[in-house]
């Protein structure tokens, strides 16, 4: 039995030392695409506070992931995406408000 839990233990911090890029990545791609969608709204306009809380996160989490701080990136990558969204959705309010 302490074979089998020594065994799960190795096994469990091979793969986080491993899957830190991955997660990485795929949140790093989610991020990049909530800013740049933001972006296209004109949300460096329409919402500067959360486009530049985002763009300056995901900037942050590329620098991180160079330096191998994989934890701290995928943190960084997720508020880039939160506010990434939160920028992109306030854009599209403001523009279609200014629409009508």
């Amino acid at each position: 039995m302490r074979a089998v839990r020594s065994l799960a233990l190795i096994a469990a911090l091979l793969c986080a030392s491993g899957c830190g890029p991955v997660l990485y990545m795929v949140n790093l791609s989610s991020a990049q695409h909530a800013v740049e969608e933001a972006r296209q709204e004109n949300a460096a306009r329409l919402a500067p506070y959360e486009f530049h809380y985002a763009a300056e996160h995901l900037r942050k989490a590329e620098e991180f992931a160079a330096t191998a701080e994989y934890q701290d990136a995928l943190d960084m990558a997720r508020v880039a995406e939160e506010y990434g969204d939160r920028a992109r959705d306030l854009a599209r309010r403001q523009g279609h408000g200014a629409a009508h």
